[in-house]
């Protein structure tokens, strides 16, 4: 398993996910995942290695970008290679979507798949595997992120949607852990263009957006040929390309809590901004102190790592459905930016608890 897994992961863990899952062998050119077709199992790649790519097709002047890179191919655009101990099937079990890449082995493989429904049921009786579990996720999901911003560069990570983002911060945390918050959090009002958190800089404090707006950009590299693709694309040629634009509900300078790297982009607001200030002291203590919190808060981050990649991946894969305003809908046809009725339960119930707290933050 990886370096990642055995960190995170005690003996006992392990043992349940081998006396668990069952073992798959592989040959070069089996399709573990197909993008867009359901799953029933978290795999973990034992031995041999994977290819992840998302679907293009060829009607597009993206996909023959890629297809150019790629000596003429327009079947997919390769995401990723997995090595041994790497996971595939997370983002299924965090964010409830089916998946937006096929999973392909390119040697022969071993695999380790743990089904679903049994691995959902040991993370809800079991609180300390749920919290090692889900702060395995999260760096796992963080590190698959920072690797296709660094590849790809100019893509939006999320679509601008406040309601999605208060889904999964308040969707995923009790009403205790948001009167924890408001309790150790201040109320901060930002202009226009304050930077919030800087790439490659020092984190002070988790920063849970509740009214405004932040944009999340990166530092262009000349050197990247896909990133030099989108710059001719798009006729944008800054050294900092935005790549997504926060809104209410989510949060900003996690990562800082999940090993304590250093964030991969900047955050700065586009217009008056009001922020609920945590200090990272406080918060540490706060992980380190209560199990139960810890658990919610990496399942909570996993969420948002998972929804940003999502958001990537689903842009790049132009071969996919995506509903659109104004648009019929196909009540046969599932489009890739489609909730399903527990995401949609847990939408309802996150929308009052953000207003909630809202008023809670106002009145202390």
């Amino acid at each position: 398993m990886t370096e990642v897994l055995l960190k995170e992961l005690n003996n006992s863990d392990i043992d349940w996910l081998l006396g668990t899952g069952r073992r798959q062998d592989l040959a070069a050119g089996t399709q573990l995942v197909q993008a867009g077709q359901p799953l029933d199992c978290l795999h973990i790649l034992i031995e041999g290695s994977l290819v992840s790519t998302v679907p293009q097709i060829d009607n597009n002047p993206l996909a023959r970008a890629f297809a150019a890179l790629d000596d003429g191919q327009t079947a997919g655009v390769e995401i990723a290679r997995l090595s041994s101990g790497e996971v595939v099937g997370e983002m299924s079990l965090i964010n409830l979507r089916l998946p937006a890449t096929t999973v392909t082995a390119i040697a022969r493989s071993q695999v380790l798949s743990i089904p679903l429904l049994q691995l959902e049921a040991k993370l809800e009786s079991d609180i300390d595997f749920a919290a090692r579990f889900y702060r395995a996720i999260a760096i796992l999901l963080s590190d698959k992120l920072e690797t296709i911003i660094t590849r790809l560069g100019r893509t939006k990570l999320a679509p601008d949607s406040s309601i999605k983002d208060v889904l999964f911060l308040f969707g995923e945390l009790n009403d205790s852990d948001l009167d924890w918050f408001i309790a150790n959090g201040d109320r901060q009002k930002c202009a226009a263009n304050t930077t919030l958190v800087k790439e490659g800089g020092a984190v002070d404090a988790l920063h849970i957006l509740l009214s405004g707006q932040i944009s999340l950009s990166v530092t262009e590299d000349d050197r990247n040929p896909l990133t030099r693709i989108f710059a001719a694309i798009e006729d944008n040629l800054h050294p900092a390309i935005e790549i997504a634009r926060l809104s209410k509900g989510e949060m900003v300078g996690e990562t800082a809590f999940i090993d304590g790297r250093l964030p991969a982009t900047t955050a700065t607001t586009t217009k008056e901004t009001i922020t609920l200030f945590i200090s990272r002291s406080l918060l540490s203590a706060k992980l380190q102190q209560d199990i139960g919190f810890t658990a919610r808060f990496y399942r909570t981050i996993s969420a948002l790592s998972a929804d940003r990649l999502q958001g990537m991946l689903t842009r790049l894969a132009h071969s996919r459905r995506m509903y659109h305003k104004g648009q019929s809908l196909n009540e046969s046809a599932e489009y890739a930016d489609e909730l399903n009725g527990v995401a949609l339960d847990r939408m309802a119930l996150a929308g009052k608890r953000f207003d909630w707290m809202l008023e809670q933050s106002k009145a202390s």
